[in-house]
């Protein structure tokens, strides 16, 4: 029997978190404050009264045992804050332990985060031998998959330019790329493809797929059940830092998203789940359907829905889009403010985004709404199960909507010609 490519024994990983009190309310106060407490530090009393500190200690893994076979293909899945990226931090060596430890068999190839690996003063060709040579590659074995590493990020035209000069979406397709072609044993892979345009995503996941066929090994980190579900056998899903399910992963997938209506909340500034930089933040999310007698009724197929969100400030760069999922966590549909049109209306209220759907086109069923701010540079607020709601059978184009005759996920008000009979 083979011995596993990754095993980890009661890992564990806390950190350590300093609150220091702000007792000026000004500038000057908190200069002089600074320079007189240089002056009490001289004395063993001056020490414990300069800082009023509050440390407060989170345990981002806490006692994760596992077995990863070679070849095999695993989905860490969780909520954000569950611990999956800190894994596999801990997994390539990035960061230490607190506790426990884990052998790793084979070399490790990772793509963890935008930028891990490069230097940003340094042009794309040299970046590629920098990151080869921290995977452990010779450089004559770096030479020899020079060329396709470079056709498969396509970055033709911008090889000898600082990678500080490249776009996000540029530096994730070079940095997969050098990963995916320096022949890891292991290959550990976070979000950041979800930085990379469609087309490359698409090809991402058929670069990794034929890792897999190949016999490598790949833990994989990712929101998108679709892909997960697609690429992976098996599945972890990680809760506050624990593992709560390890199972074929349909099953993981399934006890993941019984978990996520629990979070649901009307006050979302409360939720600590979320990513992004958080200057502006999802404070509330309603959904409604008003028809035309000015009626609130239960959202229905082929009735008008309304969706608003609440924010806690906006400026004209900030935009709100929204994700819908089926009841497997599949994306069915998402909508995006970015992308208005001048035709488009003004919200009566300063800080809300609405967005009016005239025939709802979902078919019956439970839905999830995943919500992101973003400006035109940065992630502000990410957040997943946002709001659930449900939808009821309607009408659509004035024909009721069959259950018995309901495929997928939506419909779509359309006409038929139909052959004359005789003809």
């Amino acid at each position: 029997m083979s011995s596993p490519a990754i095993a980890a024994h009661e890992l564990s990983k806390s950190y350590r978190i300093v609150t220091r009190r702000q007792r000026h309310p000004t500038l000057r106060f908190a200069i002089a404050e600074g320079v007189g407490s240089r002056m009490r530090t001289l004395t063993p009393s001056g020490r414990r009264n300069a800082r009023e500190e509050q440390d407060t200690w989170i345990w981002a893994l806490r006692d994760v045992s596992l077995e990863i076979e070679p070849g095999e293909v695993v989905g860490i899945i969780g909520r954000n804050g569950a611990g999956k990226s800190t894994l596999l931090k801990v997994l390539s060596r990035i960061t230490e332990p607190t506790d426990g430890f884990a052998d790793i068999r084979g070399r490790v190839g990772s793509l963890l985060e935008i930028g891990i690996g490069f230097h940003p003063e340094l042009s794309g060709r040299e970046n590629i031998y920098l990151y080869g040579a921290i995977l452990g590659m010779r450089k004559r074995e770096i030479e020899r998959r020079f060329d396709e590493i470079v056709a498969f990020a396509e970055i033709d035209d911008f090889l000898d330019t600082p990678i500080k000069r490249y776009s996000s979406g540029m530096q994730v397709r070079l940095a997969f790329s050098v990963a995916a072609h320096l022949e890891p044993e292991i290959l550990l892979v976070d979000e950041v493809l979800a930085v990379g345009d469609l087309a490359f995503q698409k090809k991402c996941l058929g670069k990794m797929g034929g890792i897999a066929s190949e016999g490598r090994t790949i833990l994989f980190v990712s929101h998108n059940m679709s892909v997960i579900q697609a690429l992976c056998r098996r599945g972890i899903f990680l809760s506050d830092g624990k593992v709560e399910v390890d199972a074929p992963i349909d099953r993981a997938i399934s006890a993941y998203l019984k978990t996520l209506e629990d979070v649901v909340t009307e006050d979302l500034l409360s939720r600590q789940d979320r990513d992004g930089w958080r200057e502006y933040a999802l404070a509330r999310v309603s959904i409604s359907s008003e028809d035309d007698d000015g009626q609130v009724r239960a959202l229905a197929t082929g009735r008008p829905a309304r969706f608003v969100f609440k924010v806690n400030g906006t400026h004209p760069r900030l935009s709100c889009s929204f994700t819908i999922h089926n009841n497997l966590g599949h994306p069915v549909m998402t909508f995006d403010s970015g992308m208005a049109s001048d035709d488009d209306g003004w919200s009566s209220a300063t800080a809300e985004y609405s967005c009016e759907i005239a025939e709802l086109p979902l078919v019956p069923g439970r839905y999830r709404l995943d919500a992101r701010l973003r400006d035109d540079v940065h992630l502000q607020d990410a957040l997943e199960a946002a709001a659930f709601f449900d939808v009821e059978a309607g009408t659509l184009g004035g024909r009721p909507l069959s259950l018995d005759d309901a495929r997928g996920d939506v419909t779509v008000k359309h006409r038929w010609l139909l052959p004359r009979a005789g003809a």
